[in-house]
């Protein structure tokens, strides 16, 4: 991988699934690094890892060439095997249920339009600091977003 290649580790947190829930992004070129966190008040943890994606790549300025790391392989696996199919079959599931998170399935797909991505999956909570830095700011995505709750 060359210096122009973006690393990304992305990653979501839920303080119960459904409940408050935060994602965490970095982003690296070369010597450049971005770290993002946000949150959500009542959402699930398979939604947290999909915005930690969305987010990096609206992060983005230009089309790149991008390595995205992540501990989700629902994240994983939708881009890389299952979204082909879903898109064929009008969003719905091989039991022709309606895709779950649908909405950020679409927006994740359409951001990543023109971009070169590599999708790789790690194993969380298993020391690697990629990793184990965008699940820190996942937490501090849920952490600020109820410290504004108390306000």
């Amino acid at each position: 991988m060359n210096s122009e290649v973006v690393i990304m580790y992305a990653d979501g947190a839920c303080k119960g699934n459904p409940g408050p829930g935060g994602w965490g992004v970095l982003l690296s070129i070369g010597a450049h690094e971005k770290a993002l966190c946000g949150g959500e008040m009542m959402t699930t943890n398979n939604r947290m890892e999909l915005m930690a994606v969305i987010e990096g790549l609206k992060a983005l300025k230009r089309t790149c060439e991008i390595a995205i790391y992540t501990d989700s392989v629902y994240v994983q696996k939708g881009m890389t095997e299952w979204i082909h199919a879903w898109r064929q079959r009008g969003w719905r599931t091989s039991d022709k249920k309606p895709v779950k998170n649908e909405d950020l399935w679409r927006e994740l797909d359409q951001l990543a339009q023109g971009h070169q991505i590599q999708w790789h999956w790690v194993k969380g909570h298993a020391g690697h600091p990629g990793n184990e830095r965008a699940d820190a700011l996942a937490n501090e995505g849920v952490e600020k977003l109820l410290a504004q709750a108390k306000e």
